[in-house]
């Protein structure tokens, strides 16, 4: 079979295409045939190895030779033990433990995957399960009348996000680089922010609830940017910061009456499956960036990576 691999960390020219032995499954998963697999910032680090968490188990070279963990395709073949899936079921999920979505077959745990709603596309189920579930979890407290910002909320988890807290009736800020602010918009951010142009941590009115999808500021910057009683979460962004979070951010949310920390996000059908709900029944909309072929791989990384996607990209096979 075809797969996207790489042998060492860098940027999207030390990617390749190759024929690779099929993969089998073992006790308790399952083969998919690949029919799409969105891109996930996880995915542009995992390349890069960088920030560092990004190497945990290979810290000198990839633990997975081929990245994407957002699938979604049909059961080729199951292993001993499964249940819950039959070879000819549509399924979707995130494999972000085995990764190999940059393939024409990939395995993946049973526990990982959902049967794919009929109303979704492959390409559309795949964009929902990691940016979904970091949606659904990081706009938690968000409500009519209270003040939402998303930075980074012109991506994937962005444009969920954005969505979710305006169904609950918040104020939502979007923050991102020039080139999304139409986009944050369309999807139904009520203002927004050029992080270029403008620190969002500098504010006379501080929010709520704030989903940083990037972070790399002072914990001080987000303490002032916060209301009294508000919360703080942060998907992703430099070692250092995260460290300070953990840490000094804890004790300062304490001392001053907020809530300051690292998100961490629970993976699995139970946290995706709401949200791709509300998108079979047209209650949210899926924004799909653009599409790219397996051999486009590099491509699809390096826009995901300079961050000029609007939402998801994805790749498709035939």
């Amino acid at each position: 079979m075809k797969a996207v691999v790489y042998d060492r960390y860098g940027g999207p020219g030390v990617l390749r295409v190759e024929d690779v032995p099929m993969p089998s499954p073992a006790a308790g998963q399952v083969r998919v045939r690949i029919v799409a697999t969105s891109l996930n910032l996880s995915d542009w680090e995992c390349l890069r190895g960088s920030p560092a968490y990004a190497r945990i188990g290979g810290l000198r070279a990839p633990a997975r030779r081929t990245l994407g963990s957002d699938i979604a395709g049909v059961v080729d073949e199951v292993g001993e033990g499964v249940t819950r899936f039959r070879p000819g079921d549509e399924v979707y999920g995130d494999n972000l433990a085995l990764k190999g979505g940059f393939a024409e077959y990939a395995v993946a745990p049973e526990h990982a995957l959902a049967q794919k709603p009929a109303e979704l596309t492959f390409a559309e189920a795949s964009t929902i399960p990691q940016a979904g579930a970091i949606a659904r979890q990081g706009i938690k407290g968000a409500a009519a009348g209270r003040r939402i910002l998303i930075n980074g909320a012109g991506g994937g988890s962005g444009s969920f996000a954005i969505q979710l807290a305006k169904r609950l009736g918040a104020h939502v800020t979007g923050v991102d680089n020039a080139g999304k602010l139409d986009f944050m918009r369309l999807v139904g951010a009520d203002d927004v922010i050029d992080y270029q142009r403008h620190d969002f941590t500098r504010t006379s009115r501080p929010y709520d609830v704030i989903l940083d999808l990037v972070a790399h500021r002072s914990v001080f910057a987000y303490r002032r940017s916060l209301a009294r009683g508000g919360t703080y979460r942060c998907v992703g962004g430099s070692v250092p910061t995260l460290l300070r979070l953990l840490t000094a951010g804890w004790l300062v949310g304490r001392l001053t009456g907020r809530t300051i920390g690292v998100l961490a996000v629970k993976e699995g059908p139970a946290h995706f499956e709401p949200l791709a709900d509300l998108c079979a029944t047209g209650q949210l909309t899926i924004h799909i960036d653009s599409t790219f072929t397996l051999e486009e791989v590099p491509a699809a990384l390096a826009r995901v990576g300079a961050g000029q996607a609007l939402g998801k990209v994805v790749i498709t096979l035939a």
